[in-house]
């Protein structure tokens, strides 16, 4: 095992692609940049996955189904036992097409340099949330291709970093996409397209909502460590995630931001704040928010986000026009047009990975960078709002340097906050909370 810093014709595209690698004996060398596009689709994508939990094995299986000329060739993760539960996973699904023999297992938070390093052309990044902006960057510093999942940033100051490796990419020729899913979605494109068309008039308000249950509680176990239960439990840790709403209701917000023109607000407010999810493995995350984000031509959007057990749970995106209304996700339009879309459905997930393939077979890169930094800066800055209780600008979201934890972080990492004798962690506190000032 690799260690680094361990420390604890009538035929388908599909039949096309298929048959190709067959009768070309296509090995495992490694494509360069410079090749623009992949001869057609009949060339082995040689894929290596950073961050091995649900949502990096299941990119996988993603990237798997959207194109079967794809194989994974190189893992990490900061835990051996959950990259080896991954790989376990994935081979018993996909025994011909996961090749990560043992040398190309590497754990510790300098694998991702190691899976850069060995091979891969496609670099797929699910890990913690902090992590993606200097994982992302080092990949398209390497000359690789890119999947990174939301939020693409859990500070404002590195998006900086994301914004230099997204234009570096379209100077190299390289594709970045991002995990906001909802824009690879079929039914929601054709909606949004007819949205754009006019089909409402102008809007005049929208209301975005992502209320559920928490997500993935992981429940301390003695002898661990503080800092490595913090990396274990880390999407409800608001320095390793950006909290529930760089989560989960940036989803949302990116559907309201896409309506508008993907253009940024200026200014926003809000309430959020813990009410009923007490315990340790909740961390110092909220379990709601309230947002509002008024925009340069006096429309507003209302991003309402909840993780509370049994409560009332909905997601949807509903926009007002003044010619009708549109709900995105049952991709109907009412009022002066009558619209419902009755297409094929789609799996935005699949979906998302075939246009990054799609596009770097063709050698037409695709580059998500605007949208995938906008709504992340959207999302924090309605964090910020909430937290603080201040009305927050758009020049402040562009130019603050505050953080909520440390730069660069690894196991030996003083953790940001500890819980008090009850495993308790203290929570933001809106009023007292000033992100002007530095913790």
């Amino acid at each position: 095992m690799n260690k680094a810093t361990q420390t604890s014709s009538g035929k388908t595209r599909r039949d096309f692609l298929r048959d190709s690698m067959l009768i070309s004996g296509v090995g495992l060398g490694g494509l360069t940049v410079a090749r623009a596009a992949h001869a057609a689709g009949s060339e082995t994508l040689r894929l290596g996955l950073i961050g091995c939990g649900g949502r990096g094995a299941g990119a996988v299986s993603d990237a798997f189904e959207a194109d079967p000329g794809t194989v994974l060739v190189a893992m990490t993760d900061v835990f051996e036992d959950r990259l080896q539960t991954a790989r376990k996973l994935l081979k018993d699904k996909y025994p011909d097409r996961v090749l990560v023999d043992n040398e190309r297992c590497f754990v510790g938070f300098n694998g991702y340099r190691q899976v850069i390093e060995s091979g891969v052309d496609v670099v797929l990044i699910a890990c913690a949330s902090k992590f993606h902006p200097k994982y992302m960057a080092a990949a398209i510093a390497a000359g690789k291709h890119v999947f990174v999942e939301k939020p693409h940033a859990t500070e404002l100051p590195d998006l900086a970093l994301v914004e230099k490796a997204c234009n570096e990419a379209k100077e190299k020729g390289l594709s970045v996409v991002s995990g906001l899913c909802w824009r690879y979605h079929e039914g929601v494109r054709e909606t949004m397209k007819r949205v754009h068309d006019g089909a409402i008039g102008q809007i005049v308000a929208i209301q975005e909502t992502y209320m559920r249950s928490p997500y993935r509680l992981i429940e301390f176990e003695e002898g661990l460590s503080e800092i490595a239960y913090q990396y274990r439990n880390w999407y409800h840790f608001v320095w390793l995630s950006g909290d529930d709403i760089a989560q989960s209701l940036i989803h949302s917000m990116d559907k309201g931001s896409w309506a508008l023109g993907d253009i940024p607000p200026l200014w926003a407010y809000g309430v959020g704040g813990r009410a009923a999810s007490v315990g340790r493995v909740y961390g110092d995350c909220f379990d709601h928010f309230s947002i509002v984000f008024e925009y340069p031509n006096g429309v507003r959007m209302y991003a309402i986000g909840r993780a509370i057990n049994n409560c009332y749970n909905e997601v949807s995106d509903i926009f007002y026009g003044t010619e009708g209304k549109c709900d995105l996700l049952r991709h109907r339009i009412d009022g002066k047009i009558k619209w419902e879309y009755k297409g094929p459905k789609s799996n935005m997930y699949v979906a998302e990975h075939q246009a990054l393939f799609g596009a770097i077979r063709s050698g037409n890169p695709v580059n998500n960078g605007h949208y995938m930094i906008l709504s992340t800066r959207l999302a924090l800055m309605g964090q910020l709002a909430a937290y603080s209780g201040r009305q927050v600008t758009w020049e402040e979201v562009l130019t603050t340097k505050f953080r909520h934890g440390p730069e660069e972080a690894d196991f030996n990492t003083e953790p940001p906050v500890r819980p008090d004798q009850n495993g308790i962690y203290p929570v933001r506190m809106p009023g007292v909370f000033d992100y002007r000032k530095q913790l």
